[in-house]
């Protein structure tokens, strides 16, 4: 993605100032930042682990996601181990199937996704070697232009759902939340209030990418950072409760 100059009116020192400050100090807000991601670790995801994540985001979507979770054996079970390659050699009644099979939640269009992304899956693969390799070699700065990829040849992987998968597989990225949205706004950032647009999205995407520059700390940390300094002043306990289940 190409740069652009930085239309924030606030440095993100301040940023990173007024969120410490919010949480109790530096050493705090420190303590609230996941794990810094690893790009190799990336490169070695399977191609079924990919799908799994794809089919419990697209799941949890509208859902209380630990309904899914405490169901998910049962998906791993019913989905063949989300083995892409088998899962598109299974007949039209396997599918049908699935409609009515209890160990999973029975969203036909749920079901459905599963099978187009196992296909998306493994022509990404064809192309990259795999998923995994395809996403560690994705450039950094441009999270919006992966994201159109998911939403154009993926299924049901478009808004949050793609933005998820991509943080739960391990990828340094930003989660567009309403904080976060209401920051980029705070700080001049010209992006509307549903901030859904593509000219919002690439507003987002190159302060983000500006503020990591400036500061030299992964998009998760920009994200997390940015959604604390405003807004609902959540406790820091319950967060760092959050983070450790």
């Amino acid at each position: 993605m190409a740069r652009v100059a930085s239309v924030a009116r606030v440095s993100f020192k301040s940023i990173q100032a007024r969120a410490a400050k919010r949480k109790g100090g530096e050493k705090v807000l420190a303590s609230l930042l996941p794990r810094k991601r690893d790009n190799k670790a990336l490169a070695k995801l399977t191609d079924d682990r990919v799908l799994a994540e794809m089919a419990r985001r697209v799941f949890c979507a509208g859902f209380v996601w630990s309904v899914i979770d405490k169901k998910w054996p049962g998906f791993e079970e019913a989905f063949l181990g989300f083995n892409p390659k088998r899962l598109l050699f299974q007949p039209a009644e396997f599918w049908e199937g699935l409609t009515r099979d209890t160990r999973i939640v029975r969203n036909p269009t749920s079901i459905k996704s599963v099978r187009d992304n196992a296909k998306f899956v493994t022509d990404i693969a064809a192309e990259h070697g795999s998923f995994g390799k395809f996403l560690a070699a994705w450039p950094a700065d441009d999270q919006i232009g992966l994201l159109e990829v998911f939403a154009k040849r993926g299924s049901r992987l478009g808004g949050f759902s793609g933005q998820y998968l991509l943080r739960f597989l391990g990828r340094d990225s930003f989660i567009l939340t309403g904080d976060l949205m209401m920051c980029l706004r705070d700080a001049g950032v010209p992006i509307s209030e549903k901030g859904t647009s593509k000219k919002d999205q690439k507003l987002a995407q190159a302060q983000i990418n500006e503020w990591a520059r400036e500061s030299g700390l992964p998009l998760t940390h920009i994200s997390r950072i940015c959604s604390m300094s405003i807004g609902e002043n959540h406790d820091a306990a319950r967060l760092a409760e959050a983070m450790r289940t």
